[in-house]
């Protein structure tokens, strides 16, 4: 039964044993058991369990700890940490026990005699240089678990570590005034870092307001009451000898902002209103002014109006006063934490301070042309505010009706050019000045003019000189004048003058016959030295003479021959037949040099263009055939000397006849015919040989080959006994040219050969002058028919044979023996 209840619950099955194990108890519950004895006579009574047993797992020894750590060490401590083991043995953990043995002992020896509950102790009094390995266990009330497993041996010595900052503020603080702030954070490293704190590179220090708290692991800087002057980057530097770290903020202490700066100034000032401009405040109170509060007062009254709230420019007009009266104004400045004590003016009388502008003085008038002219006046007082526009106008003198010249602003400049005259026309003019008050009076108007463009003499002409000379011309080249004198240049005059004389000399009568600046001065002696010089003449007369610098001897200049080729004068020119040829070089020379075109060192072809000019020549030819190709030379001669240059011309054509066909090894159905390529190829590579056959019954030429590139053919599948002729052709890019054709025609048979010599020869009959013989056929006729058979006789002991005469049979009588 459970400790709790009084009712007994059996177990559920009976035992003869003296033990048995009761199943389906709660972990934790207390219970009571009795158990009785039984036989076949009955059941005895109960023997019950004196005290109370609690339901829970068997309790062992615990577990040996975990994560046994070495957390710092120095010269005479080691700090050590672990965790609890995983199972504690089924009772809670008493105490734990930390054993060490030094490196090079057997033994380990207890460390302390602390339960260290809190499962972390500092191992002190130990010996600088010593090295101990440590392990711990842990004890519940069964006993002592088993040990951890040992640290790696730990040598006692100061540990080194760089500093760490972890920071709890951020980059920037805003901070309103008289509020209290706090910069705070940990910081760790070995040796203990020493902690300085900055503000805009200031060190901070300790006093009523600033307090300054540093622990081995935290740091503080706090301020109470904080005022403008504590704005600032503030910077926390933790250094030891490894190293340092360093934090920042960016502090802020923000109020509202001090009045703005004085005096007030009254720009304007008017019957109605005033404008007024003052200052931004010399303190903004740490944020940006979001708006000036305006308002003004009567002088003689108490009472301030309001005029605005919502500006942020530093000027105001001030509406809706009272002419006569006297008003101060007054303004503040506002930001996000507050509006600043006021600016107050000085008392101002509203009334009128300024007026339109004073009329100008009588404008001139310069630089006039048939269609404009530039009107320039002084300025005139500005009746106390500045001029802001001129006002110009015009008007012809017998009129009576001014007009503007423009509506475009005219300022600051004090002189404008007047356009869209009428030419001949006479016009006066007059001008106004304006400002914001208004228009004033018009000047007196200026001195009546025409308008037309007036005309002066021309400037001299620019950079004369002598650019060529003959024996008996100079050639004169030069610029035009700077200024034409407002008149279109008619033409030039030039003289000479013989060096050593007084009188210059025309070279032309009239302006007009030398229009363009160049002129050729004729007439001239061989061997004399001139000087030159010329004038620029329009409408108003003759500029000023310019003079060639040095003097100039008449004579021949002497240039020997120079010759610059075009592009079709590359030393080798393809053109294709049909097309036009053509060759041309830039010539230069003094005197110019003779031209000859030749080719092959012979005259070129009749159909040949030959055009020669002052600075070159050229040749062409038409419709170009194969015989125009060659050695082109072009040469330049005169008394300085002779230039020649050549380029081959390639004259791209159909390719010539092959040489030479002939034929072999005549057969009954082929023969093989064989040719040289030909002795023009057409300026390009033969591609290929056409072969054709025909037979001498028929018109037709029948190919046999038009694709191969050797110089010889097996004509095949003649028919026997047929004659044929046959010709062959070359082609190349740029067609097929002629054939070349057997002389006489090809029989297709096999070829003959003599016939063997005749058997059995013997006399059949014999006279006194007379013999009769008789043979037989001979074995091979030769490939041809037997036609007869030469009968000859030697007389015995001659050495020569006598031709008798040739039979059809095969017998035959000599006589005259």
């Amino acid at each position: 039964r459970e400790s709790d209840h009084r009712a007994w619950t059996p177990v559920s099955y009976t035992v003869t044993r003296q033990n048995a194990t009761v199943q389906g108890l709660i972990e934790g519950k207390a219970y009571f058991f009795r158990i009785a004895a039984e036989n076949i006579i009955g059941m005895g009574p109960f023997t019950e369990t004196t005290k109370e047993i609690v339901i829970r797992d068997p309790i062992t020894v615990p577990d040996r700890p975990e994560d046994l750590e070495v957390k710092a060490v120095t010269k005479n401590s080691v700090t050590l940490t672990w965790n609890p083991p995983k199972y504690n043995g089924g009772s809670d953990i008493t105490m734990y026990v930390l054993e060490s043995r030094l490196i090079g002992k057997e033994k380990f020896h207890k460390v302390t005699k602390d339960k260290m509950l809190d499962r972390k102790y500092t191992v002190e009094g130990l010996k600088e240089g010593d090295t101990y390995e440590y392990r711990v266990s842990a004890c519940n009330i069964v006993g002592q678990g088993k040990p951890s497993f040992c640290t790696k041996p730990i040598t006692c010595k100061d540990e080194i570590a760089p500093p760490t900052l972890d920071l709890d503020f951020r980059d920037k603080l805003i901070v309103r005034v008289g509020e209290a702030f706090s910069l705070t954070g940990r910081y760790s490293g070995k040796p203990a870092p020493k902690v300085t704190w900055l503000k805009d590179d200031t060190v901070v220090k300790d006093d009523d307001r600033i307090k300054i708290k540093t622990t081995p692991t935290t740091l503080s800087l706090g301020i109470l009451k904080s005022v403008r002057e504590d704005s600032g980057k503030y910077c926390v530097t933790v250094e030891n000898s490894t190293g340092s770290r360093k934090g920042f903020c960016q502090v802020n202490v923000v109020d509202r902002p001090s009045p703005p700066v004085g005096p007030v100034i009254f720009d304007e000032v008017h019957k109605d209103h005033m404008v007024v401009s003052w200052k931004p405040p010399l303190d903004d109170g740490g944020s940006e002014i979001t708006n000036y509060i305006i308002e003004k007062k009567d002088a003689h009254k108490d009472l301030w109006m309001p005029v605005t709230s919502a500006t942020v420019k530093t000027t105001c007009k001030i509406p809706k006063l009272l002419e006569g009266r006297e008003y101060q104004i007054r303004i503040y400045a506002e930001n996000l934490y507050g509006i600043s004590d006021p600016l107050i003016s000085d008392e101002m009388k509203a009334k009128d301070r300024f007026r339109v502008p004073d009329a100008p003085e009588q404008p001139i008038i310069k630089d006039v042309t048939k269609d404009s002219a530039v009107v320039v006046w002084k300025k005139p007082y500005d009746g106390g505010k500045p001029i802001t526009n001129y006002i110009v106008e015009k008007k012809e003198t017998m009129s009576t009706r001014w007009v503007r010249v423009t509506r475009d602003p005219i300022f600051p400049s004090t002189q404008f050019k007047v356009p869209d005259l009428l030419e001949g026309c006479q016009y006066e003019f007059r001008v106004s000045a304006e400002n914001e008050i208004g228009i004033g009076d018009p000047s007196p108007p200026s001195k009546p003019i025409f308008a037309r463009d007036p005309i002066a003499k021309p400037s001299p002409p620019i950079n004369p000189e002598a650019v060529d000379k003959t024996k008996n011309s100079v050639d004169l080249s030069w610029q035009p004048p700077r200024h034409d004198g407002n008149g279109k240049i008619i033409g030039y005059l030039v003289e000479y003058q013989r060096v050593g004389d007084e009188e210059w000399k025309k070279a032309n009568l009239t302006a007009d016959s030398c229009p363009e600046t160049k002129y050729k001065v004729t007439g001239l002696t061989e061997g004399l030295t001139y000087k030159f010089r010329v004038k620029a003449v329009n409408a108003a007369g003759e500029s000023e003479p310019a003079y060639v610098p040095d003097p100039v001897e008449v004579k021949d200049r002497l240039e020997p021959p120079e010759l610059i080729l075009d592009a079709n004068m590359a030393r080798e020119q393809h053109v294709k037949a049909g097309d036009t040829l053509r060759l041309s070089a830039v010539i230069k020379g003094v005197p110019f040099p003779k031209v000859s075109w030749k080719k092959e060192d012979h005259e070129v072809s009749p159909k040949a263009d030959i055009e020669v000019t002052g600075v070159g020549s050229k040749l062409e030819i038409r419709n170009t055939v194969h015989e125009d190709g060659g050695i082109y030379s072009l040469t330049v001669e005169n008394p300085a000397g002779s230039k020649t240059v050549s380029v081959k011309v390639v004259v791209l054509d159909k390719p010539g006849p092959p040489r030479d066909l002939q034929v072999s090894e005549v057969r009954s159905d082929s023969c093989y015919l064989t040719w040289k390529e030909p002795e023009d190829d057409g300026g390009s590579v033969i591609t290929n040989y056409v072969v054709e056959r025909k037979d001498v019954a028929s018109a037709q030429w029948v190919a046999l080959s038009s694709t191969s590139k050797k110089r010889s053919h097996m004509a095949k599948y003649l028919m026997e006994g047929i004659q044929y002729l046959f010709r062959v052709a070359a082609e190349n890019q740029y067609g097929r040219g002629p054939y070349v054709e057997t002389l006489k025609p090809i029989k297709a048979i096999d070829p003959l050969h003599p016939p063997g010599p005749p058997k059995n020869l013997h006399h059949v009959d014999v006279d006194k002058t007379e013999v009769s013989l008789a043979w037989n056929r001979p074995d091979r006729d030769g490939g041809a028919e037997i036609t007869g058979y030469l009968v000859e006789y030697q007389e015995d002991g001659a050495d020569e044979w006598t031709k008798f005469q040739t039979v059809p049979m095969l017998d035959c009588v000599v006589t005259g023996l």
